[in-house]
C-alpha cells in the first residue's frame, strides 16, 4: 500500500525555498514592507539577501513543508 502524501503548506511554498544541496533559504525578511525612504540603501539591501534557517526553526519548518 502506497504511504500518504503529505502537502506542503501553501504560506511554505511563497516564503521559502530548497537549493539545490538541499538547505532550505528564506526569501523576505522583515523591515522592507513600507517606511523604506529613511533606511539607508546598503541597509535595504542587506535585508533583501536570503538568507539560511537557523537550527532552532529548521525542524518545524521542514515539517509544514512536508519534507520530515
Amino acid at each position: 500500500m502506497a504511504k500518504i502524501k503529505v502537502k506542503t503548506k501553501s504560506a511554505m511554498k511563497k516564503r521559502y525555498k530548497v537549493t539545490g544541496s538541499g538547505k532550505i533559504v528564506r526569501y523576505r525578511r522583515s523591515h522592507t514592507g513600507h517606511n523604506s525612504g529613511f533606511k539607508s540603501n546598503t541597509k535595504m539591501r542587506r535585508l533583501q539577501k536570503q538568507t539560511e534557517l537557523t537550527k532552532t526553526l529548521l525542524k518545524q519548518t521542514e515539517r509544514a513543508m512536508g519534507r520530515a
